[in-house]
């Protein structure tokens, strides 16, 4: 006889969060094990027959039970429950006052029907382990299925004390399970049931008047061990048996085991066996990273690593954020069902480690991968150009390097800082002042970076205003960056204190040659600006004006502009338009001021002297009184 291989918890936690119990849907949830009953009946030929003429079941023996039978069991027994509790939540709600107290009686009677059926299946799981067809952790997952069903039913009935034995025992074998298990899936299987029923033995407690009725932990160690061997027979023998023989992962190449996960010293809980799943992958991918950056140990370590600036290293990181954007995913769709049903689903205790916890702290490494990646990608650009071969001198950088490298840098220093924000904003770095000043530094280090870059970017284009502009920009950032280091204590992020790899490295030294970039561009970009238009802003270089030094040291010695302009290279101006007329004195001035050597821009133009009209002379009264005869 072929042995079964039967995960009661497994499946009943794979159905209910695919179909409708995520959210609390049970009438979604009860029409699916209504149909997948139906299907397993007529796939196991277990119908009745058509038409008028009943024909009786075959009795299922241990020799011919199928895995098939055992999920029709536990399905069935699905079923009735969700029903009871579809009719229970109908019985609370106003519009329902008048027939509460038939729907709770018939939820009542579902209720008692799905224990009806976890009853059976663990008589059929309790033959097969006698044949020796399925193992002794399997047999332990039905047993707890029946207990907490039953346990349920009887708090359901107000039966708060033998309530709280059976789940206090439920509890005790699933943390069994859960010591025992192989690998993390497994663990975190048994972690989650023994949080569902927590609060329902916490409840059951204070019912009774316990003084401690929050101390779970306390109430299963003192319960469980006077009552586990009478619900369950021969419970000794079989959790002996079950460490003894122990569990065995799933076959395959894939780790079945996670990693320890920490933050600050303290273990991350990872309660869930989806997000162990999506996890694992994470793992998987960073191996492959880690692999990658031992394997090319040996280069030079003033330069990056080779391997990491190639097109591998980069997929590598890609690999590592799809994983990851997969477990943030997983984690916010569990803080949502946890948010719906008011954290009532846990058993943490206030003020410790939940799924929300969880959840920040996977979108920390989400944005910290993505960090590394983008800042790789931008060392790959410029290293690719050659941007770092001559650093004493920005103006053959600048013939060298292609004209679309600023501009695609700049966007991936926009996203550096935009998940600088993000993270700045997460609880976790909230909560921690030494991390929140470290995420903001960085933050405005990287802004400064940006400014550089976006200042090269205007510089071929002769625009030396925002250029300087830029760069000023970038100065102010990097005194915030000074300033933000100088009250860390310690740097969380540099000194690995989190047990995670440091995604951005920044020290005092970094700050300080990046002030010194500055200064030197701003200084190199102002003699550009110098020389291309005397500094102006608004005029061309063409229309040259004198600078206000020159008019000034004119008033003292003599300048020949037209000379200087030759020896410079350059031509020049145009000589001003002379006037059409003019008076002698002008004329007899401007030969004057081109004996002296006056530039020409100097040279006023004169305006010619009215000539005085010179009338006849004429004698007598006539020559005193034409006026008045009105002669012109």
């Amino acid at each position: 006889m072929a042995s079964l291989h039967f995960h009661a918890l497994s499946l009943v936690n794979q159905q209910r969060n695919a179909y409708g119990l995520r959210y609390n849907d049970h009438a979604r949830y009860r029409k699916h094990c209504a149909n997948r009953t139906h299907r397993l009946r007529s796939s196991l030929k277990m119908t009745h027959g058509k038409g008028r003429d009943f024909k009786k079941l075959p009795p299922i023996t241990p020799e011919v039970i199928k895995e098939g039978h055992l999920q029709l069991l536990l399905l069935e027994a699905e079923r009735a429950w969700s029903y009871s509790q579809e009719l229970i939540s109908q019985a609370l709600l106003p519009a329902n006052k008048d027939r509460a107290s038939t729907l709770r009686h018939t939820a009542t009677g579902r209720f008692r029907r799905a224990v009806h059926w976890s009853t059976q299946l663990l008589s059929h799981c309790q033959a097969l382990y006698t044949n020796s067809r399925i193992t002794v952790a399997s047999l332990l997952e039905v047993t707890i299925y029946t207990i907490i069903m039953n346990g349920r039913f009887l708090r359901f009935r107000e039966g708060f004390e033998d309530a709280v034995m059976q789940l206090s025992v439920a509890r005790s074998l699933l943390d069994e399970l859960a010591s025992a298990a192989q690998t993390s899936r497994e663990q975190a299987l048994a972690v989650l049931f023994a949080d569902e029923i927590g609060p329902e033995i916490r409840y059951c407690a204070h019912e009774l008047g316990r003084s401690k009725s929050y101390d779970v932990d306390g109430i299963v160690a003192e319960i469980a061990p006077k009552y586990q061997n009478s619900i369950v027979e021969g419970c000794d023998d079989l959790v002996k048996k079950l460490h003894s023989e122990g569990r065995g992962g799933e076959k395959g190449g894939h780790p079945q085991k996670l990693k320890p996960l920490f933050w600050e010293d303290q273990p991350v809980p990872i309660r869930n066996p989806e997000l162990v799943d999506v996890l694992l992958k994470v793992q998987e991918a960073e191996g492959k990273l880690a692999s990658q950056t031992t394997g090319d140990s040996t280069t030079d370590g003033n330069k990056l690593v080779k391997e990491k600036q190639s097109k591998k290293g980069v997929a590598a990181y890609d690999a590592i954020l799809s994983t990851l954007s997969d477990a943030e995913d997983v984690a916010r769709k569990l803080v949502e069902v946890h948010q719906l049903s008011g954290g009532s689903a846990s058993n943490t205790a206030s003020g410790s480690r939940d799924i929300q916890f969880v959840h920040a702290y996977i979108v920390y490494q989400l944005l910290s991968r993505r960090i590394q990646r983008d800042l790789l990608l931008a060392s790959v650009l410029l290293a690719s150009q050659g941007h770092f071969k001559d650093s004493s001198t920005h103006t053959v950088k600048h013939k060298q390097v292609d004209m679309r490298l600023y501009p695609a840098v700049v966007k991936l220093l926009d996203t550096v800082v935009q998940s600088l924000d993000q993270m700045r904003t997460l609880s976790i770095v909230d909560d921690n002042p030494d991390l929140a000043h470290a995420v903001e530094a960085r933050s405005t280090f990287t802004k400064a970076r940006r400014c550089l870059f976006l200042a090269h970017c205007y510089a071929p284009l002769k625009k030396y205003a925002e250029t300087l502009a830029l760069l000023q920009r970038a100065s102010i950032h990097i005194r915030e960056t000074s300033n933000t280091l100088s009250i860390l204590i310690h740097d969380p992020i540099s000194s690995d204190t989190n047990k995670t790899s440091s995604f951005f490295s920044l020290s005092p030294a970094d700050v300080k040659s990046m002030e010194d970039q500055l200064a030197r561009d701003s200084l190199q970009y102002k003699r550009d600006w110098f020389n291309h238009n005397g500094g102006s802003t608004t005029r061309d270089p063409k229309d040259y004006e004198k600078p206000t030094f020159f008019n000034i040291a004119l008033n003292y010695v003599p300048l020949n502009m037209d000379q200087l302009l030759q020896k410079a290279g350059k031509e020049s101006l145009p000589p001003a338009p002379a006037p059409s007329t003019v008076s002698s004195k002008a004329a007899q001035a401007e030969n004057t001021i081109e004996k002296k050597a006056v530039p020409r821009t100097k040279v006023e133009e004169s305006r010619p002297e009215t000539p005085e009209s010179e009338a006849p002379a004429r004698g007598g009264i006539s020559s005193l009184l034409g006026a008045w005869w009105g002669r012109s």
